[in-house]
């Protein structure tokens, strides 16, 4: 728990603006906010931008987060962000808010409930802070922090909300330079992206390109470095975004 009387200048981070307008790459930005999630005590941190019409897929809007794959993967399966509580706050406030399990499955039926509440405690996640943001060009995004019982104080709110609003600005920055690849892709890294684009495994490129499945994860690991990102989805995604792959 962040104590209601910790001092504001104690709590990790408290002069992280200054960092954060130093890192240079989305993968610098994922580190900051490892590092500040665990300072925190916390279990996980999720960077989005603000859905703008109905969405299924909270990896869709996703920019960069540490949730754990699974935990994603069966959020998105059983199309939670439609019927999303979060979302529908997020989307009619611009203050930071606290979540539990109670207003996260609020109107869902029994069943539904039960499996969230099953789902999130299974990653000890049952709790969160969401921050509403926005960088300079109006872009609405979130910025959210996650543990197990958690509560958070006024003051740690209004502290994690200033780290997420610079975080947040600092990451659109960062992304507007993505057209300056540092390094051309190879054919063979591009093809890589193209058929994981498409849904196939390492394994699965490999049969198709006729190449073994390590050299597969060596074109895709070299890709995700040289676009500046933590892995091969938001390589992927990256690589849409700038046109590298269709």
């Amino acid at each position: 728990m962040l104590k209601s009387d910790t001092p504001f200048s104690t709590l990790p981070g408290a002069e992280s603006a200054q960092e954060v307008a130093e890192l240079k790459t989305q993968f610098d930005i994922f580190r900051f906010l490892k590092k500040v999630t665990e300072a925190w005590g916390l279990k996980a941190f999720m960077v989005i931008n603000l859905p703008s019409h109905i969405a299924t897929e909270l990896s869709q809007f996703t920019v960069i987060t540490n949730w754990p794959a699974e935990l994603l993967h069966q959020y998105d399966h059983e199309r939670l962000l439609s019927r999303s509580n979060v979302l529908r706050e997020l989307k009619q406030c611009c203050v930071p808010f606290q979540v539990d399990l109670t207003l996260a499955t609020r109107g869902f039926d029994a069943a539904s409930t039960a499996m969230i509440v099953d789902l999130f405690n299974r990653f000890e996640m049952n709790s969160g802070l969401w921050c509403p943001v926005h960088d300079a060009t109006g872009q609405r995004g979130a910025v959210s922090f996650h543990g197990q019982d958690v509560v958070f104080s006024p003051r740690a709110m209004a502290e994690i909300s200033y780290i997420a609003s610079h975080v947040f600005s600092r990451l659109a920055f960062v992304r507007s330079l993505d057209a300056r690849i540092p390094e051309t892709l190879t054919d063979r890294e591009i093809d890589c992206l193209n058929w994981t684009a498409a849904g196939k495994t390492s394994a699965e490129i490999a049969e198709i390109l006729l190449l073994s499945e390590h050299t597969v994860n060596h074109y895709l690991n070299r890709a995700t470095k040289k676009l500046n990102t933590v892995n091969r989805t938001q390589a992927v995604a990256k690589a849409l975004r700038v046109g590298l792959i269709k």
